[in-house]
C-alpha cells in the first residue's frame, strides 16, 4: 500500500467531551468506581504531552490493530479528509512493577496515526496510576514471587 501524505497537523488541541466517559467506561472495566471517578478528574486537569505513536504501542504492550480494522480505517479517511482527532487519554503504568501504559481512549487514534507515521506525535493526557492502586499491585507482585 502505498505511504499516506499528510501535510496539516492532524490533533485538536483537546480531547473531545465524550473522550472522558469513554475512558471512563473502559477504566470501569479494571477499576473500582471511586478509583475511575478520581482518574478521570486527573484526566482531565492533565496537561497535553506529546509522544510517538510507536512509543505508546510498545509502552502498552497491544497489538498494532491493522488498517482495515473498522475504527482504525475510519480514523485514516478523518484524517485525509482533513478531520483533526482527538488526543488520547492514558494512565502511565510502572516499570517496577511491570505494569503497562493503559490507553483509556484513543487506542484505534494511535493505531491509525502509527500507520499514518510510527514516529508522528500524539498528544495525551496522561496521569500516574493512583497510588491506591499501585500499593495494591505491589502487594499481589511481592506475594506472587514468595
Amino acid at each position: 500500500m502505498a505511504p499516506i501524505t499528510i501535510s496539516e497537523p492532524i490533533w485538536m488541541h483537546k480531547p473531545d467531551k465524550h473522550d472522558y466517559p469513554a475512558a471512563a467506561n473502559y477504566l470501569s472495566l479494571i477499576a473500582d468506581a471511586h478509583i475511575v471517578d478520581k482518574m478521570v478528574r486527573d484526566l482531565k486537569k492533565a496537561p497535553i504531552v506529546t509522544f510517538h505513536a510507536k512509543d505508546l504501542i510498545r509502552a502498552s504492550r497491544l497489538p498494532l490493530l491493522a488498517m482495515d480494522d473498522f475504527h482504525v480505517r475510519q480514523d485514516i479517511i478523518k484524517v485525509v479528509a482533513g478531520i483533526k482527532l482527538s488526543p488520547v487519554l492514558l494512565v502511565r503504568g510502572g516499570i517496577e512493577l511491570d505494569l503497562p501504559l493503559t490507553i483509556a481512549d484513543g487506542y484505534h487514534r494511535v493505531c491509525a496515526s502509527y500507520h499514518i507515521a510510527d514516529d508522528t506525535n500524539i498528544p495525551a493526557r496522561i496521569i500516574d496510576l493512583p497510588s491506591e492502586l499501585r500499593k495494591v499491585v505491589g502487594e499481589l507482585s511481592k506475594s506472587t514471587k514468595k
